[in-house]
């Protein structure tokens, strides 16, 4: 049995991987993404501490209506033995099971839980290193060597990319990415997600300041530019 500090959890989530999920939001991420929409799960010592038989006897109540559970977060793969423990377990009660994921943690230490995994949700936060240390302060290199690990091991993968104008929600951004994410064939479906201005009252909540308070959402008709880019490009899109 092991443990982990979970920040909490969802239900009925409808927008963390394939049908109706339960998530579990893991306390503890490397990365200080500027529209973080969970800045209180970023300490690695908050949340409430868990242990594997309670998450997953807590699936098991919701498994009627559910069609899997999704590991969130935080980054949930840096507690990669809770991760693998409790995948294994709802593996063998015939679950699907996703991991959302930044690839920030170092692979080595968390493959066997990725191995486990039936998805992988890969967030790519910047197409280039230079974008990604300005959205993150961390580089994108991790992610991709994720990425390269999911394909050598045929681990089907979506990816998710938030389109923030004046960043990610520019042609050249949008060009490099789909450059690099092209020669990968274990990338079944790209999500783009479109900035929105919802996570600002949790970093008021958190007495923090929130980066991009007041910035723009992402404009409809720019956010459709992007999808039928990606689409041309050859990809599933969502």
């Amino acid at each position: 049995m092991t443990t982990a500090r979970i920040h909490h959890t969802e239900t009925f989530g409808t927008v963390d991987g394939p049908g109706v999920r339960f998530v579990l939001f893991l306390q503890g991420c490397p990365l200080r993404c500027i529209y973080c929409h969970n800045p209180d799960s970023i300490p690695p010592n908050g949340g409430e501490e868990w242990t594997s038989t309670r998450a997953v006897q807590e699936v098991l109540r919701f498994r009627s209506f559910v069609q899997g559970v999704t590991f969130s977060g935080g980054e949930p793969l840096l507690q990669p033995a809770f991760v693998l423990d409790v995948t294994q377990q709802l593996k063998a009660h015939g679950i699907h099971v996703a991991i959302d994921t930044a690839g920030a943690p170092d692979l080595p230490g968390c493959a066997a839980a990725i191995d486990a995994a039936d998805l992988i949700m890969l967030d790519v936060k910047g197409a280039t290193d230079e974008m990604s240390r300005k959205l993150t302060g961390n580089t994108s290199a991790r992610a991709f060597t994720t990425l390269d690990y999911c394909e050598q091991m045929g681990k089907r993968v979506w990816i998710r990319h938030v389109l923030i104008p004046g960043y990610t929600l520019k042609s050249r951004q949008l060009e490099t990415l789909a450059h690099k994410l092209r020669p990968y064939n274990c990338i079944d479906r790209i999500e783009l997600l479109p900035f929105h201005q919802m996570g600002a009252a949790k970093w008021e909540a958190a007495g923090m300041a929130y980066p991009l308070q007041g910035h723009p959402s992402a404009d409809p008709e720019e956010v459709t530019e992007a999808v039928d880019f990606f689409e041309d490009m050859g990809f599933m899109v969502q």
